[in-house]
């Protein structure tokens, strides 16, 4: 079986496995655009879904204090990419995919 990895343009290593899902930005035909994201995984029991989250602290000018900020994100998780809950990872922007998912995983942060 040939391997066929297509440059996504970021300094991403390519994961060691093959796969066949046409929205794996690596062996599929799905193209990258626009932010990168670094989150925790919260949740990933919705099959080829995962939930990010990133928490940020949020600075509050009138009482010089911080508070805790919050984002959540919905990404598309190719089944040659192997991840668990509590582990972070970058995901990039891409098409959206479904109603909630704009986001593919492209590697676990090291």
């Amino acid at each position: 079986m040939i391997k066929i990895i297509n440059n996504i343009g970021l300094d991403i290593r390519s994961p060691p496995e093959n796969c066949t899902d046409i929205n794996c930005p690596f062996h599929g035909k799905l193209s990258l655009r626009g932010k990168l994201f670094e989150g925790k995984i919260v949740n990933t029991k919705t099959g080829k879904t995962v939930v990010l989250k990133k928490d940020s602290p949020i600075k509050f000018n009138k009482f010089k204090r911080y508070g805790r900020g919050k984002n959540t994100v919905h990404a598309h998780l190719p089944p040659c990419i192997k991840i668990n809950v509590d582990q972070y990872v970058i995901t990039a922007e891409c098409r959206p995919i479904s109603k909630s998912v704009s986001f593919v995983v492209i590697g676990v942060k090291v």
